[in-house]
């Protein structure tokens, strides 16, 4: 007995550790791109079930797509009806790790094995070592079938363990044993292909399993739950959808269970192309998951804006808005979220702050403008809250930057230290700015129109950098963009040293005064120095992704 425990535990290890494996060499090796086709292609509920369906399948984890869900709702990039249809699609994904179990590929896991575990070790190039990892998780996930599926023949074979099994039939018990496995490996995919096992092994029932199955679909709620709790209040929703979803499908599908139970056995084996003997039962139970999940949609995808609207009333109220003075980040926080959207969420962060620099900076050239010395106090606080996000920024990157993340974000983390430096350096230039602002002021210095004139012109030109540097952050290449920043250089280079040599001119013709012109010419090389931070960011970006895919193929980077 004690050697059939440690064979059936295990596969049970081999087999989670295989799923986990392949799930994350997904997602390192295209989470980037799933990611990107979650917050594109989900503007529509029906296409975000599409996409939450295909999306959950490929990473075999529901509990990862609606943790990613709720961090992208938590940091507004994803609304509750956006988020509905990918929480409905992800329950259904998750049925595809108990299908594949039930078709019984044990037979030639042994060759994944061998192919994951040479391309993991043997092949320089990152993709293909990584794509390794989804290979190799692949044929371990099924070895570990094969181990618990022998090791459970042996059991069957034991008069107390039969006696114990047969006795397992009341479906209270039989829910809340699946919502406590379930809650607690944190995925409904391990404890339903454990039941499959089993049942494949004569060991359970389909009707006590059906009943398993919804507890399941109850403790696979628990990741979701976890991650909305430190959040907004929309992300607690967004958290209370998939909550409020399997509960109540799950009452449905109880108490229809409870009244036609016989008939609906009768329909998952005619649909499943099986009977209910133990070498059918298996592949019924997958079967029962799938169609149990297909039911649930058809029934709440017509009601989800009222199920959305229960929400509001279970968390009433909205966020309060950052009081006056209190410096919080928006889209990242100290918890690590899922690896696939952590430099997403960061590169959100990034442009909070830019656009933050450059507000202030044209709020700061502003109060020049007019000699305003009163509405300085608001650039200075604005630069404390720069500094303030470049510190978080900074820390975040260096704490994401030591976990594993898709190949292609971990490629651009170099870079965006640099981007976060740089528009620090901005925020700074607004701060002397500010600085010069209230020294003119004391000292009764001003500018003449025509000074003040070249500088809107020369800030105009800034603004165009920095703006087209931020799109090029954004696209990561683009030409075009690349093209128009280095003509905007050239030109602000070239104004820098025109207006320099007129401002002399002007003192020599006696229009201007030799203070000003000393104000004039530190306000006009500063504006300089921006352009040359937004072409850094630019090309900062750019540098990063050759040297990402480089490594990519194993070669060195660029320096």
């Amino acid at each position: 007995m004690g050697w059939i425990i440690i064979a059936l535990v295990g596969g049970l290890g081999m087999f989670i550790y295989g799923m986990n494996l392949m799930s994350r060499g997904i997602e390192r090796v295209a989470g980037n791109k799933l990611r990107d086709i979650l917050k594109k292609f989900t503007k529509n509920r029906f296409f975000g079930l599409v996409v939450g369906t295909f999306f959950t399948a490929l990473i075999q984890s529901s509990s990862a797509a609606t943790v990613m869900v709720v961090s992208f709702v938590n940091s507004g990039l994803m609304t509750l009806v956006e988020a509905s249809g990918v929480i409905m699609g992800a329950n259904i994904g998750t049925t595809v790790t108990a299908m594949l179990v039930a078709f019984k590929l044990s037979a030639i896991a042994p060759i994944f094995v061998f192919l994951g575990a040479f391309m993991s070790h043997y092949v320089k190039r990152p993709i293909i070592r990584k794509s390794g990892d989804i290979v190799l998780g692949f044929g371990l996930l099924f070895l570990g079938i094969s181990a618990m599926s022998e090791s459970m023949s042996s059991l069957n074979e034991i008069p107390a363990v039969q006696h114990v099994l047969q006795g397992f039939k009341n479906p209270f018990v039989g829910l809340l044993l699946g919502l406590v496995i379930t809650s607690v490996v944190q995925s409904s995919s391990v404890t339903v292909s454990i039941l499959v096992v089993m049942a494949s092994q004569g060991l359970v029932n389909l009707d006590i399993c059906l009943y398993v199955i919804l507890g399941c679909n109850i403790g696979a709620c628990t990741s979701a739950l976890l991650s909305g709790l430190n959040g907004s209040k929309n992300a607690k929703r967004a958290s209370l959808i998939h909550f409020l979803f399997n509960v109540f499908g799950s009452v449905i599908l109880f108490l229809l269970l409870t009244f036609f139970g016989p008939q609906i056995e009768k329909v998952i084996v005619f649909i499943a192309g099986g009977n209910s003997d133990a070498g059918s039962l298996g592949r019924n139970i997958a079967f029962a998951h799938f169609l149990f999940k297909i039911f649930m949609v058809i029934v709440f995808y017509p009601l989800m804006n009222l199920l959305i609207k229960l929400t509001y009333i279970l968390v009433p109220g909205d966020d309060e808005e950052e009081s006056e003075g209190q410096l919080v980040t928006r889209f990242i926080s100290n918890a690590f979220p899922n690896p696939a959207i952590a430099v997403y969420l960061a590169v959100q962060e990034i442009y909070r702050m830019a656009h933050m620099a450059k507000d202030n900076l044209n709020l700061a050239m502003n109060c020049l403008y007019s000699s305003d010395a009163e509405k300085v106090r608001a650039v200075e606080d604005t630069e404390l809250y720069i500094d303030f996000l470049n510190i978080k920024i900074s820390n975040y990157l260096v704490k994401i930057n030591q976990n594993t993340l898709p190949l292609a974000d971990a490629g651009r983390i170099s870079g965006y230290f640099h981007v976060v430096s740089d528009i620090e350096r901005i925020g700074d230039y607004a701060d002397n700015i500010r600085g010069y602002t209230i020294q003119m002021a004391e000292n009764n210095v001003t500018f003449s129109d025509s000074s003040i004139a070249e500088l809107k012109e020369m800030m105009g030109k800034v603004n165009l950098m920095i703006d087209e540097a931020l799109e090029m952050f954004g696209e990561k290449e683009n030409e075009v963009h690349m093209e128009e920043i280095k003509r905007l250089e050239d030109e602000v280079d070239d104004m820098e040293q025109s207006l320099q040599q007129s401002h002399i001119e002007r003192l020599n013709q006696g229009l201007c005064t030799a203070e000003a012109g000393i104000y004039f010419s530190d306000i006009v090389s500063a504006l300089e120095r921006i352009s040359d931070h937004a072409i850094n960011i630019a090309f900062a970006v750019s540098e990063s992704a050759a040297n990402e895919k480089l490594a990519r193929f194993g070669r060195v980077q660029l320096k």
